[in-house]
């Protein structure tokens, strides 16, 4: 029940008719008192007049200030600040599926519990999110562009095949294209939508060798600041992970201090995750950053509540206390 603001408080003017009311209740009471006063026969009075009823016969009318009271605060419409959800957003999910994601330090594997969390992700974000899927390796792939309908993301996810090396920057250059192609078309006259990427990987990158080359991982991240858009990068795996290539096993240690880095530049945020359910915690709070934001909202609805409430008892007392109503 929110004081803090008002769309209409204008309404406020109309506290003058239930003062007015509640002025012209006293009157009319002492106005009664004093004709019964002027009746000389007090003990005939006595016998003909029903007796008073004492304070409850004052209860209906308090009873219909209080409820004017509470409907004028709702007219004015109180606002308070409430998370609603976005109506306009772009989200381009980009995930690893570097050789890398095949060990098994997260079970079943990384790649499969990556799935597994990215697919919640994408079925839980808010309907007015356009959300597009970019996977990369050695190359970086748009699987799906930016939109509405979740079941071309998930069934893409689900397909999502592993390859040779890491190229994080191309997956970033990647996604940055694809919200520019698709702001191009629905900006309209209120401008592109906010865009943001979420990135997922589990190493470093390995092509091109210096993240700062023109399409390294942080070269990147400073033209998605540039753009506007923030990324949100997550780290997956432990520091004992393991793949088996060519017939040799080789470590896939976790790499968290490159995707802390592009998310610093990008001014986006960093998060850990070293268990499936991490990640899928990660994901549910991306979701709700993501799909929902904080604005001054109406919240009349409480005041017209109590007010209609207060309104009825009014009746109800008016009835049993003066068989009428008032």
């Amino acid at each position: 029940m929110s004081l803090s603001g008002f769309s209409a408080p204008w309404w406020f003017l109309l506290l003058f008719v239930v003062a007015a009311v509640a002025v012209g209740y006293v009157l009319a009471q002492r106005a009664r008192r004093r004709r019964t006063m002027r009746f000389t026969n007090l003990e005939l009075l006595d016998r003909i007049a029903p007796r008073s009823q004492g304070w409850p016969r004052h209860l209906p009318a308090a009873l219909i200030i209080v409820s004017l009271l509470l409907l004028t605060v709702g007219l004015a419409g109180p606002t308070a600040e409430q998370k609603v959800p976005r109506n306009r957003a772009t989200v381009m999910l980009v995930v690893d599926v570097s050789l890398s994601m095949e060990a098994t330090d997260v079970r079943p594997s990384r790649i499969k519990a990556a799935q597994d969390a990215a697919t919640q992700f994408a079925q839980g974000l808010t309907p007015g999110i356009n959300l597009g899927l970019v996977s990369f390796a050695g190359t970086a792939t748009v699987l799906v562009a930016p939109t509405t309908q979740r079941q071309s993301v998930v069934s893409a996810i689900d397909n999502l095949k592993l390859a040779q090396s890491t190229a994080t920057g191309e997956g970033i250059y990647a996604a940055l294209q694809s919200i520019q192609g698709f702001s191009a078309v629905v900006g309209g006259a209120d401008g592109p939508p906010p865009a943001r990427i979420v990135l997922m990987s589990d190493g470093k990158q390995t092509v091109p060798d210096d993240l700062y080359a023109p399409r390294g991982a942080f070269t990147a991240a400073q033209e998605a600041r540039k753009q506007q858009v923030p990324i949100s990068t997550i780290s997956f795996g432990t520091s004992h992970g393991t793949v088996e290539i060519d017939g040799r096993e080789v470590p896939v240690d976790v790499d968290d201090g490159s995707l802390q880095e592009v998310a610093r530049l990008s001014d986006g945020q960093f998060y850990q995750a070293g268990s499936a359910e991490q990640l899928k915690e990660v994901y549910a709070d991306l979701g709700e950053q993501i799909g929902y934001e904080m604005k001054e909202a109406d919240a009349s609805r409480p005041w017209v509540l109590l007010g209609t409430l207060a309104l009825v008892a009014a009746a109800g007392t008016s009835l049993f206390v003066g068989q009428r109503l008032p």
